[in-house]
């Protein structure tokens, strides 16, 4: 008798679900975003966002909030609607490096978030002044080393990607620099491209418009082979750097834990639908990313892969909030 009111309940529970996810969305959509408006993950996040708006006939609203490691944008997700109509897009840096980087957070990876869909992958250059004196990986390493704690990298948030980079780049390269943490993007290439920062870890699509420019030089790329969107960029062991420095990113959609699976299902199979369209799989290559469609549960482990792995590198390189 048990095990039939079991089955009983869960056959409620699964329409209850499938009636949701028929539903989703009945409203606009609002994504929030710790990607300043014009970053390359805010652009990527707005291919995709126009063609879930035309798949779910309702508007797919883009709302930056950058700033405070991801909390303003992921804060926000959280006092909105439970139900996915409020999703957040976050980077590695934000679930994977943050739980682990800082004592206190006002948000649990575990507790609040549940994994949506994996959207792209993109590697990090190594760039600076283009009218600067760093013009290659082993100028840079030299000018570190002859000066210990006198070159500046900068990041956009403490925790970030590029930040864990150069801080492993520190370790491989035995130097000591300042790390210069930034709130806007265009702040950060805008004092690259002056000098006022020595370089800074950057992908393609966030460091564009300053290369275009010719204000911003990229002098190798933290991957193991070249990209062909730069082809004439050399790796940063080709540059003559240390071997095996590899930096990358990941960039995905969480909703809020609360949300009912058929919806999150909906928006796994949607976006993986627009990311697989030709026009944004051929706009991603040409900023220089990856697209990567997956699974829920293809995202949920790589968070915990990715955090394993973060944990092991802020011991290696004794990264810090400071």
């Amino acid at each position: 008798m048990i095990n039939q009111i079991r089955v009983v309940l869960l056959g409620l529970a699964l329409i209850g679900w499938s009636a949701a996810a028929q539903e989703f969305p009945s409203r606009a959509v609002r994504l929030l975003s710790p990607f300043p408006a014009g970053s390359g993950p805010d652009v990527a996040a707005r291919l995709v966002m126009e063609k879930l708006s035309r798949y779910w006939s309702q508007p797919v609203i883009v709302e930056p909030r950058p700033g405070g490691n991801g909390v303003i944008a992921i804060e926000a997700m959280k006092t909105g609607a439970k139900d996915g109509h409020d999703l957040v897009v976050l980077e590695n840096g934000h679930v994977a490096v943050n739980p682990t980087l800082f004592k206190k957070l006002p948000y649990d990876v575990e507790r609040d978030l549940a994994p949506a869909a994996l959207m792209y992958r993109t590697p990090f250059f190594v760039a600076a002044s283009a009218a600067g004196p760093f013009q290659s990986v082993p100028d840079l390493i030299a000018a570190a080393k002859a000066k210990p704690k006198t070159l500046t990298y900068g990041t956009p948030f403490v925790g970030s990607t590029p930040h864990l980079g150069a801080a492993l780049f520190e370790s491989m390269t035995g130097t000591q620099m300042v790390h210069v943490p930034f709130k806007e993007t265009s702040q950060l290439w805008g004092s690259v491209g002056t000098g006022e920062v020595s370089w800074a870890l950057g992908t393609l699509g966030t460091t564009g418009p300053m290369v275009r420019a010719g204000k911003v030089k990229l002098i190798a790329i933290a991957a193991q082979q070249r990209l062909p969107a730069q082809p004439d960029v050399p790796t940063v062991a080709e540059a003559g750097g240390p071997s095996g420095f590899e930096v990358s990113a990941w960039i995905a959609l969480f909703a809020p834990r609360s949300t009912p699976p058929g919806t999150l299902d909906r928006i796994n199979r949607d976006v993986n639908r627009a990311l697989n369209e030709p026009d944004v799989r051929e706009r991603y290559v040409a900023i220089g990313f990856q697209p990567l469609p997956d699974s829920r549960d293809g995202l949920a482990q790589l968070v915990r892969s990715d955090s394993r792995k973060y944990a092991e590198l802020i011991k290696r390189t004794g990264a810090t909030v400071d």
